[in-house]
């Protein structure tokens, strides 16, 4: 059997994985570019982009985020399948759907963490609770914090970050600070932002197994199947 692409379903299915493609090959191409201009910076003309390394570090973590729920939908993610292909396979979907729920549960608890850490530093309150949200409760906002160096790149940027973030009331009168550097809010928006994707990829991939239309939650054998294709191949020859 021969490995397939995969090919999303639905329009929204294919606005998310265009949105993650993108996302994946612009967060690489933006970490070689400015590795790149250092690189050529420091040694060429002994200066460098001060904020290069905590930017490059942010993209990073950017991408590990994104790649994380894009693997879950490609089928991309390692496992261990030396007991599970032994079964049959009316047993191994049973054991994959079971392997899919604990994972949307897993999900679940991960995106309550991901937003109460997130939530202080946009100014939002955190959820209460210990393991699941039961409501809202009363936190102190964190939306002052900025980056070590990286700079907002637009001045209207800055504008619409601290209007929105970074003001409040105070005598009747609103007042707005202006941040000096990126804030904390930005890079730090990947932790709810990808744990939610991470949910609706393990729920999709949940649902294709219950469906039939995928086998497991794990990468199947297609090396091995390449493996054999090629040495078949090479036979003929």
């Amino acid at each position: 059997m021969s490995a397939k692409r995969y090919a999303p379903k639905g329009a929204f299915g294919r606005f998310v994985h265009s949105f993650e493609e993108t996302a994946i090959a612009f967060l690489l191409g933006m970490m070689t570019l400015v590795t790149f201009v250092n690189v050529v910076l420091r040694y060429g003309f002994n200066i460098s982009l001060i904020w290069g390394l905590e930017l490059t570090l942010v993209l990073f973590a950017w991408l590990v985020l994104f790649g994380i729920s894009y693997c879950v939908e490609v089928t991309a993610h390692l496992g261990v399948d030396a007991i599970t292909s032994l079964l049959p396979t009316k047993t191994k979907r049973v054991l994959a759907i079971i392997s899919g729920l604990i994972c949307i549960f897993y999900a679940v608890l991960l995106m309550k963490g991901a937003w109460d850490f997130w939530a202080p530093f946009a100014g939002f309150e955190r959820t209460s609770g210990r393991w699941f949200p039961t409501g809202f409760a009363n936190t102190r906002s964190n939306a002052f914090y900025e980056s070590d160096q990286i700079p907002i790149p637009f001045d209207w940027l800055n504008a619409v970050l601290s209007n929105t973030f970074n003001s409040f009331t105070e005598n009747g009168k609103v007042v707005v600070e202006t941040y000096e550097k990126m804030p904390r809010l930005v890079p730090y928006l990947i932790l709810p932002l990808g744990v939610a994707l991470l949910l609706f990829r393990f729920i999709q991939a949940t649902l294709g197994v219950i469906a039939g239309t995928r086998e497991s939650l794990i990468v199947s054998h297609e090396a091995e199947e390449a493996v054999e294709r090629a040495a078949a191949e090479d036979a003929k020859v």
